[in-house]
């Protein structure tokens, strides 16, 4: 798909870190909101938020703008990396299978390459999700056990060693490694699908680049919501909560219903495409694939 020559995994990195950056400045208030809404609790009587735009409204009032960026330096510290190797591993996840740089990847290297990349990413999402969740939630929950993201890592190093820190790594993995190849596959076939006949996939312009980001981001959360739910749950959880992370499932399921799995919908979606769209097109290069 696209054109034959490969991009370095070097110039993927760094376009991917300046991407990453974008991705958060655009997008986290509503991850913010997302994260409250999925770890609230639920009773017949007692619902803290009622959708979206009451968060929204109700943290602004409670916490003021800033109450949106909870949990900010976190991700901040992790953005950069996280999607600079999110493309090395989808750069070199093409290297590997493309045995003749005169043809086109499948798509199901495409697909597989960003799953690779997925897997690449964890190491840092994971533990960077970890202590964003716990900061993100901390205020809703009638304490402030955190002073910041650097007070939550030594806090959760201290009282449980490193596997503290990467708690929820499994369910990241479930989430990122297949949503990472929609992503992916979107994005780069969104590209050949826009691209007029005789043209190059590189003279693409900037609206249909933002379209193809965009619509690569929404269809990655269409896959990446429900476990997403069961990651946010599981990470801010009280030690022992859950046994395992079935139990997480099962415990929502019982107590909510399915429609707990899609708990932030609204949120997760007005954010998909503005970040996303930004997110894309600063690492497109004449050589994508």
């Amino acid at each position: 798909m696209g054109e034959s020559s490969v991009v370095s995994p070097l110039k993927n990195f760094l376009a991917g870190g300046v991407g990453g950056a974008c991705l958060l400045l655009a997008g986290h208030p509503l991850d913010t909101i997302k994260v409250r809404l999925q770890t609230q609790p639920i009773s017949a009587h007692n619902v803290l938020y009622t959708g979206t735009y009451d968060c929204f409204r109700k943290t602004v009032s409670k916490e003021g703008l800033l109450g949106l960026y909870r949990g900010l330096g976190a991700p901040l510290a992790g953005v950069a990396p996280m999607m600079a190797i999110s493309f090395f591993g989808f750069g070199l996840g093409k290297q590997l299978q493309q045995e003749d740089a005169s043809k086109p990847l499948t798509r199901t290297q495409i697909f597989l390459s960003g799953c690779l990349a997925g897997v690449f990413t964890t190491v840092i999402v994971a533990p960077g999700e970890r202590i964003k969740c716990l900061l993100q939630v901390q205020s809703t929950r009638g304490g402030s056990m955190y002073s910041g993201p650097v007070d939550c890592a030594v806090q959760l190093y201290k009282n449980q060693g490193l596997r503290s820190v990467y708690k929820g790594t499994v369910l990241t993995l479930i989430r990122d490694v297949p949503s990472s190849g929609l992503y992916f596959l979107t994005y780069e076939s969104l590209k050949v699908l826009l691209t007029p006949e005789g043209q190059s996939v590189s003279q693409l312009s900037t609206p249909k680049i933002l379209l193809a980001g965009g619509m690569a981001g929404i269809l990655n959360w269409t896959i990446a919501l429900p476990p997403d739910v069961l990651k946010s749950n599981f990470q801010t959880a009280a030690d022992g909560r859950y046994r395992n992370l079935l139990d997480v499932l099962t415990t929502l399921l019982r107590e909510e219903g399915a429609t707990a799995l899609y708990k932030g919908f609204n949120a997760v979606f007005l954010r998909a495409f503005p970040a996303n769209a930004v997110t894309l097109p600063l690492r497109n290069t004449p050589s994508c694939s």
